[in-house]
């Protein structure tokens, strides 16, 4: 099951093929080929800010399973 990298809660929906969300703490997750390739906060404007350097730091991908 899915968890957020971020919060660790199962809260999360799809929201597009590859995308998801978590409701706990607002953010967005890419998943290409079951792992983790970007991650966005999605701010009170609707706009995204990117959280890849924080989380998927050297290239290295989570892997995770749906």
């Amino acid at each position: 099951m899915l968890r957020c990298p971020n919060c660790n809660t199962h809260d999360i929906g799809r929201v597009g093929t590859n995308q998801f969300y978590c409701w706990g703490c607002f953010i967005e997750l890419t998943v290409n080929d079951g792992k983790i390739s970007s991650i966005h906060q999605v701010e009170e404007d609707g706009s995204l800010s990117s959280l890849n350097d924080l989380f998927l730091g050297d290239g290295e991908q989570d892997s995770i399973s749906l």
